[in-house]
């Protein structure tokens, strides 16, 4: 039985009403975009007067987007800021130790299950770690707090599996939408990064939510993502090729980030650096950076909106590029929450301009347009770190209106994606989750596969002799016809092997004991393998069935037979298939 809602529960008529209808989906996917897009808001401002009060801004700038931050506040806000959320993190260990589901790890293990209480938590310690300064993305906030809502909702509902994924990713398109400003990166950001793929049963309710999310978020901030590359001239057929070149350096560039990211926390790890030290460790180099420049702090958003970077000489935005780059890799490394999403937009606009700039100056025959390449560059690298080609291409074509521009991003995104997924194979949220043991690689639906357990399955009702019975007893006990196999035992209940009826009855056999006919003395199932791993026994034994033990008393729990196994995986998968075609 799916579990209620802790803090929600709507009536039984209203839930059935919901359940029978798929078209009721999009009032709760339209309820939850509104959801996103004031989360959106909320937290936006919340930054923002965290950065006023903090480094002494007027209310509506961005602290990225500064020329001069206080030498003094530049450097405590964001150590003793760092502090604090150390210490929050050890004190929060107490209270829950276990660590936070995000919408990724939420649809492909959990089937859509988000704690409410946990997305609170991680949004407000996003919203602290950008408003102290650290250089890390608000999107990781939006988007977790957005889902969770949209799964508390979900599961007041009591909606079916693939329903209560589908809600989960209406949050993180709400989020996206309202934060860019971009409906269609917005819900092709949940159909490639939450959700694990498109259907058309999901179209329609996470459209409407990431709608709903856009207009709701910028009736409060009608900013949008607002790259300003300036006039750029005609995309020809030669920047179809070149920007492919950019994809490559994209994706190397990209993979290099996720690695040093996990590098840095793992030497923190071996260096035994208290807990909380690490993100005031963190905040104090951002700190320092942002002497030389102040666009190494926060998500980056400010700068990004700030046009008159690119214009810099060229050894200035290198500069900035390379300390914002190490920023966000010492913010992330040393324990700051949130993302990298508005981080790479912004070092990939500056990249891809460093990469137009430095095209021009070999003198090839032809030149291409810095500021056009400051769009692909943008695109290329958050599709290689975040994932999701789709979502950065809509994100160029809804920020610039220039289609063909958009052709010459999906040339670089697809490059950058394919070679990352060849090269690296994760996504940056995915990585960080395989570092933790886990071997998920986007947000298809597996979680199903790890619930569907050995323990689920097995039959209890099997009989069991002593291992050292006289033959003559067994076949006098067990005539042909009676049971296929029977499991042994010894005297203290622990298992031997099986024992075929069959083989036993054969006349060929002169065993005089039962012991010496016993098969798959070492090989067994144990009740918490999924089906998965217990196919892949099945399949080294070459048995028809097995016994299931205990792992450690070795107390015999019941069999499992190949075909029960495969029956029952089929039953699954084909109503996991009929859920996301919405067949159900």
């Amino acid at each position: 039985m799916v579990p209620s809602s802790r803090y929600l529960e709507a009536p039984q008529r209203l839930r059935a009403f919901v359940r029978a209808h798929e078209t009721s989906l999009a009032i709760l996917a339209a309820l939850i975009g509104v959801i996103g897009g004031l989360v959106v808001a909320a937290m936006s401002a919340a930054v923002s007067v965290l950065h006023a009060v903090l480094f002494n801004l007027e209310w509506g700038q961005r602290l990225s987007s500064q020329f001069w931050i206080d030498p003094v506040r530049a450097i405590l806000v964001p150590t003793f800021g760092g502090l604090l959320l150390g210490v929050a993190f050890l004190l929060l260990l107490r209270w829950r130790p276990a660590r936070e589901v995000d919408p990724i790890e939420a649809n492909a293990l959990h089937g859509g299950r988000m704690s409410f209480r946990g997305s609170v938590i991680v949004a407000l310690q996003t919203v602290w770690s950008s408003g102290v300064g650290a250089s890390v993305g608000l999107e990781a906030g939006y988007t977790q707090l957005a889902s969770g809502l949209g799964a508390s909702i979900g599961r007041a509902f009591h909606l079916r599996r693939g329903d209560q994924r589908v809600m989960v990713g209406c949050g993180a398109a709400a989020a996206i939408a309202g934060a860019f400003g971009a409906p269609l990166a917005g819900a092709f950001y949940a159909f490639e990064l939450v959700i694990g793929g498109y259907t058309s049963a999901s179209l329609m309710p996470v459209g409407v939510a990431a709608v709903t999310g856009y207009f709701v978020a910028h009736a409060f901030d009608p900013l949008s993502l607002g790259v300003v590359a300036g006039r750029f001239g005609d995309v020809l057929g030669h920047d179809l090729a070149v920007a492919a070149l950019l994809g490559v350096f994209a994706a190397t560039f990209g993979i290099g980030i996720m690695r040093v990211v996990a590098w840095t926390e793992a030497l923190l790890t071996k260096i035994k650096l208290w807990p909380p030290l690490r993100p005031a460790l963190g905040g104090l180099l951002v700190g320092l950076m942002a002497l030389l420049t102040p666009q190494v702090m926060a998500s980056g958003h400010g700068a990004l909106h700030f046009g008159g970077m690119t214009a810099y000489p060229v050894a200035l935005v290198a500069f900035v590029m390379a300390l914002k780059t190490l920023a966000s890799i010492i913010s992330l490394g040393t324990g700051f929450r949130g993302g990298l999403f508005f981080a790479t937009l912004f070092l990939g606009a500056l990249g891809g301009h460093l990469f137009a700039v430095g095209f021009n100056a070999t003198g090839i025959g032809f030149t291409i347009d810095p500021a056009v390449y400051t769009i692909i560059g943008m695109s290329a690298l958050s599709a290689s770190v975040i994932g999701g080609p789709l979502t950065m291409s809509f994100i160029a074509l809804e920020s610039t209106g220039n289609l063909w521009l958009t052709t010459a991003v999906l040339v670089a995104v697809i490059i950058s994606t394919q070679l990352t997924r060849e090269l690296f194979g994760y996504s940056f949220a995915t990585w960080r989750l395989h570092l933790r043991g886990e071997t998920i690689r986007s947000a298809a639906d597996v979680g199903w596969i790890r619930d569907l357990t050995v323990k689920r399955l097995l039959r209890p009702d099997v009989p069991t002799v002593d291992s050292t019975m006289p033959l003559d007893e067994f076949r006098e006990k067990f005539p042909l016809g009676s049971k296929t196999q029977v499991v042994a035992v010894d005297p203290e209940g622990r298992y031997v092997g099986l024992a075929i009826v069959a083989e036993a009855h054969s006349p060929d056999v002169a065993a005089f004991r039962l012991d010496s006919l016993l098969h798959c003395r070492d090989v067994v199932l144990h009740p918490d393998m999924n089906i998965r791993d217990a196919m892949v026994v099945f399949e080294g034994a070459e048995a028809e069935s097995l016994a299931v033990v205990e792992a450690e008393s070795h107390r015999v729990l019941g069999t499992l037979s190949e075909a029960h196994a495969t029956r029952r995986y089929a039953e699954e998968s084909e109503q996991r298939r009929r859920e996301a075609l919405g067949e159900m």
